[in-house]
């Protein structure tokens, strides 16, 4: 049985959030995955990829002219809004690895601002439906950006992150 996703874990804090916005987005299209529970989606983008999930990301007809040249590029940052995290917790307990963590010590979707980031396959462009692999999010998760990936400015080789500090990890 699975464990209600917005309990909270032993070890984890929740704040009272702020009662007004600071700034505003739009949201420029939804992402069309197969998962339609966050038990579904893959833990990351990595486990997506690794099996070739394709997905599609619907771009709004509105910014068709911003996706001029877009066929170009072989991989894309995707940024996209988890609209289903709840965004209260300061320090989560991840059920993977136990040690309760600061929220911005982690790649949870849980953060004050859910805002998630995929490298993605760009593997075909039809209009203004790109299918892309790599994603890790909910069918019809709002589209918050579309950048080109450039592996020499976007990867940082020497990178360690805490409990990964003994590993090495590749891209």
């Amino acid at each position: 049985m699975d464990m209600d996703p917005d309990a909270i874990r032993p070890g984890e804090a929740a704040i009272e959030l702020p009662t007004d916005f600071d700034a505003g987005l739009y949201f420029i299209g939804r992402i069309r995955t197969p998962w339609r529970h966050r038990s579904e989606c893959p833990k990351n983008a990595n486990e997506s990829r690794a099996a070739g999930i394709a997905c599609t990301i619907e771009v709004d007809e509105r910014y068709a002219a911003a996706l001029t040249g877009i066929g170009t590029c072989t991989h894309l940052l995707v940024l996209y809004w988890m609209h289903q995290a709840r965004r209260d917790l300061v320090i989560q307990s991840p059920r993977h690895h136990g040690a309760a963590r600061g929220t911005f010590a982690l790649r949870s979707p849980v953060r004050p601002n859910p805002v998630a980031a995929s490298i993605v396959e760009l593997a075909r462009v039809e209009g203004t439906r790109l299918t892309v692999i790599g994603l890790d999010c909910l069918d019809g998760t709002p589209l918050v950006d579309l950048k080109p990936h450039f592996a020499a400015a976007d990867a940082v080789v020497e990178t360690t992150v805490g409990r990964y500090a003994e590993q090495k990890i590749d891209g």
